[in-house]
């Protein structure tokens, strides 16, 4: 038996080929397991880390070798078996058995799915147009930049979320000629609320790009096979040479419901990343995770999550008792805003927003207060005041908003007192 209380004998699989995944290959080893671990990870690549390929890697700015978790040779080190460009076809919990989809199988003790996420596709007319791009994988990245470097290029976006702004702001950087297309009254709406969406409006605007709030796609049209415009339901065609749709994910669920573990919003697990069979965990985006803070289930689709969570769930199959209770987190850099942010998303509805700073010059930290109690916090071109962030959120300080407000309060005060 290993440290952590698996047998060394036992094969530990885990499906999936992003950070997850190659986290979760990283927790077992550290948490002493000897025996047998295999990832499926489904594309040809080792496993990588996706935010660049919206950012940096998209930009130009960073190498492709930037993007992957780990080194070729540390699996190696690690013994630990990439099946590169193989896909699970099939799971038998009864059995313990994966299939794969070239008519192979493999045996597991305990397996994890980090399966993560695929991009919401377009559905309406037009979909399968050439020069219509989603932007989920490398490949898709790659094919992305492609087209944006040669610049002059005319781009519409349909989506005003992350992916379509980040995808905006790097348009626009390359020379390209850039309309975005969002639903919401302001871009971000549902995810930070009107207030600090406005700021990215204005950020947008300020750097060339032509925001459409309140549209509705009715159609991509095109000629000779290839994207030509995107249609509007009020009529207007707006002229495009490459369409991008950026319309939101949704989790890659179909392995577990097949396998009849339960799945509601994602695969439900508890604080522990076991699944409703008590060998088969799961991780990462396709994860509805039992959060112990919130009592509830939480499902987060960005990078730190992916990480830390994915770590947990390898240590948790090594053997190790693990309760996760992270405070999500999560980036963003478009144009000169760099932004962070930290917290419980599903807590900001209605609740008290305060600014310290300049919203207005885009150098602020943003609070949403329930009860007086920090529940999530955004720093925009604001630094090293991430982890107070945090420490506010974590422990729940009751704070007075008028000094939460004010700049010359430090936030290392407020940790060390409440109100009176």
């Amino acid at each position: 038996m290993s440290e952590s209380g698996t047998a060394d004998h036992e094969h530990l699989v885990i499906v999936g080929g992003g950070l997850a995944a190659a986290s979760a290959a990283a927790g077992i080893r550290d948490a002493g397991f000897g025996g047998r671990v295999s990832i499926v990870a489904g594309e040809a690549e080792y496993p990588y880390i996706r935010p660049p390929l919206s950012k940096e890697y998209l930009t130009g700015s960073a190498e492709r070798s930037s993007i992957f978790v780990h080194d070729d040779g540390w699996y190696a080190e690690q013994d630990i078996r990439v099946l590169r460009g193989q896909r699970a076809s099939a799971l038998s919990t009864e059995s313990h058995s994966l299939t794969l989809a070239d008519g192979g199988a493999m045996r597991f003790d305990k397996l994890l799915l980090a399966t993560g996420a695929r991009s919401r596709r377009y559905a309406g007319p037009g979909a399968e147009l050439g020069g219509v791009h989603h932007l989920r994988t490398v490949g898709e990245s790659e094919a992305l930049a492609a087209e944006l470097s040669a610049g002059g290029r005319r781009v519409v976006i349909v989506g005003s979320g992350w992916i379509g702004l980040e995808v905006a702001s790097a348009a626009r950087g390359y020379g390209n000629e850039v309309t975005v297309l969002g639903r919401e009254a302001t871009p971000l709406e549902f995810a930070v609320g009107p207030d600090i969406g406005m700021v990215f409006d204005a950020l947008h605007r300020a750097n060339g790009v032509d925001l459409r709030n309140s549209s509705a796609v009715t159609a991509i049209e095109g000629s000779g096979g290839m994207a030509t415009g995107v249609r509007l339901a009020a009529g207007e065609l707006i002229a495009a040479d490459v369409v991008v749709v950026g319309i939101g994910a949704l989790p890659n669920t179909e392995l577990a419901e097949a396998a009849g573990l339960t799945v509601d919003n994602g695969i439900v697990v508890d604080a522990g990343f076991r699944s409703s069979h008590p060998d088969v965990y799961a991780a990462g985006d396709v994860a509805n995770v039992f959060h112990p803070v919130l009592a509830q289930p939480l499902r987060v689709e960005h990078w730190a999550t992916a990480r830390d969570a994915g770590f947990a769930a390898g240590e948790s199959m090594a053997g190790k008792s693990v309760e996760y209770a992270q405070i999500p987190y999560f980036y963003t850099d478009q144009f000169d805003l760099g932004m962070e942010y930290s917290g419980y998303g599903i807590l900001t509805a209605g609740a008290e927003l305060v600014i310290r700073g300049d919203l207005a010059n885009r150098e602020f930290v943003a609070f949403w207060l329930r009860e007086n109690k920090v529940v999530a916090g955004m720093n925009v071109n604001v630094w090293d005041v991430n982890e107070s962030v945090q420490a506010l959120i974590r422990g729940e300080v009751t704070v007075d908003a008028a000094r939460l407000a004010d700049p010359a309060v430090t936030l290392d005060s407020l940790l060390a007192g409440a109100i009176a």
